[in-house]
């Protein structure tokens, strides 16, 4: 148990998927930013189109 343990700490390889997590976490975050005030944008437009006709 003790060996199993020790070899659990220091292994290094899900420090990896850890900051590909994160990376992507990150971007996801900004993409909803980012179709939020597009959305917002669009729909002001589409409204004021709308009601020209």
């Amino acid at each position: 148990m003790r060996k199993l343990l020790g070899r659990l700490i220091r292994d290094e390889r899900g420090g990896e998927v850890i900051e590909y997590a994160l990376i992507a976490g990150l971007i996801i975050v900004a993409a909803i930013a980012v179709i939020g005030t597009v959305g917002t944008k669009v729909l002001a437009r589409w409204t004021s189109v709308n009601s020209s006709l």
